[in-house]
């Protein structure tokens, strides 16, 4: 299946006239692992939006404090509020800023975000379904979390994450090496251990293969990782790189033919869609969105959750097939086209113009 259809905007269009404030997260700004709100605040201000953030506040508490600080101080600057929605304890911050909009008589968007959102709404759906039906209105970034909460609200609107296309250096993999690369946070969501042991089992046969891990440590993954690859005689072979700038990513990207997403939980994963606009042949496990953004055999190879012999095996059959490698290379790019940002910044330019009008799309 696929994620979206392709958005194609005019060559030139006329920005939204309003201003925006942006709640989320907005905490790496100069790093790889730059969250979705970060990249559409960045596209949106370079072709003329007028945007506001918040917040940067790393300290979970001061930074839901400075939202509403925010959203109450500012509110003279903004005609628009547009409100990240993750699961867990992050959802808080959305029904308090969303309550303090209310009372301001502020319009505000939802944004949904998060592999885990679903699980979480049907643990908590009365709050999910009330939150939901104050908004004025709803976005996601994949058909997997609009189809997943379609029954908490029937009206959301899919605009998905983008990228700068013309970024990435594109080249066809027509026939792939075995240099491989991850990019995530070393996290346990996105079980960076299984990528070295994905390694491990392909040196036997290409002993010289090469993994390049590329991210910044966020809960002690990172050291267990490393531990791995010590213990199975590994250091030749996989590299470890602990974040790098955004702007660095297309050059470390492109440098790879094969990449690996081993997460256990995942939505539409940006990495992936950068992977496939330089031309990388994608292998990945299937969570949560990932089925809705890859096709499997088309544009990617896809394996089950945590099972490294299988994701080896799809790396095997790219580095033996030349057909296969060009096939996933070429389709993959044209896959990551759909996500170019001149096409989604002007899908949000008119989402804004509507909820400014009156008009519900």
């Amino acid at each position: 299946m696929t994620s979206v259809s392709p958005l194609h905007p005019p060559a030139r269009f006329k920005p939204w006239n309003g201003r925006l404030l942006m709640v989320g997260n907005f905490l790496n700004r100069s790093v790889q692992t730059r969250t979705a709100s970060e990249e559409l605040a960045m596209h949106l201000t370079s072709r003329g939006f007028k945007v506001l953030t918040t917040s940067q506040r790393t300290n979970r508490a001061a930074r839901m404090a400075d939202m509403l600080w925010t959203v109450w101080s500012r509110r003279r600057e903004y005609t628009v509020a547009q409100v990240a929605v993750f699961s867990g304890p992050a959802f808080v911050w959305a029904e308090a800023t969303c309550a303090l909009l209310r009372r301001l008589g502020k319009p505000y968007i939802l944004c949904l975000h998060g592999g885990n959102l679903p699980l979480f709404a049907r643990s908590s759906g009365e709050r999910v379904r009330r939150l939901f039906e104050s908004a004025t209105l709803i976005t996601a970034p994949s058909r997997y979390l609009k189809e997943q909460l379609s029954a908490y609200h029937p009206d959301i609107v899919l605009v998905p994450n983008s990228i700068e296309l013309d970024c990435y250096p594109y080249r066809l993999r027509g026939s792939a090496r075995p240099k491989l690369v991850w990019l995530r946070a070393f996290h346990k969501i996105y079980n960076p251990s299984m990528a070295v042991l994905v390694a491990e089992r392909l040196v036997r046969k290409f002993p010289d293969l090469e993994l390049v891990m590329v991210g910044r440590e966020k809960d002690g993954s990172l050291a267990v990782a490393q531990s791995l690859l010590r213990q199975k005689g590994l250091e030749r072979n996989v590299t470890i790189v602990p974040g790098i700038n955004k702007s660095e990513v297309p050059e470390q990207l492109a440098s790879g033919d094969i990449f690996l997403n081993t997460s256990s939980v995942d939505n539409t994963p940006v990495s992936v869609i950068e992977a496939m606009a330089c031309g990388l042949c994608v292998v990945s496990t299937n969570p949560g969105g990932i089925p809705y953004l890859l096709e499997d055999g088309e544009d990617s190879l896809i394996v089950p959750v945590d099972d490294s012999d299988a994701m080896a095996a799809a790396v095997e059959r790219i580095l033996t097939n030349p057909v296969l490698a060009e096939r996933l290379s070429g389709s993959g790019r044209r896959k990551a086209e759909e996500f170019d940002a001149q096409a989604v910044v002007s899908r949000w330019s008119d989402l804004l113009g509507s909820v400014t009008g009156g008009k519900r799309q």
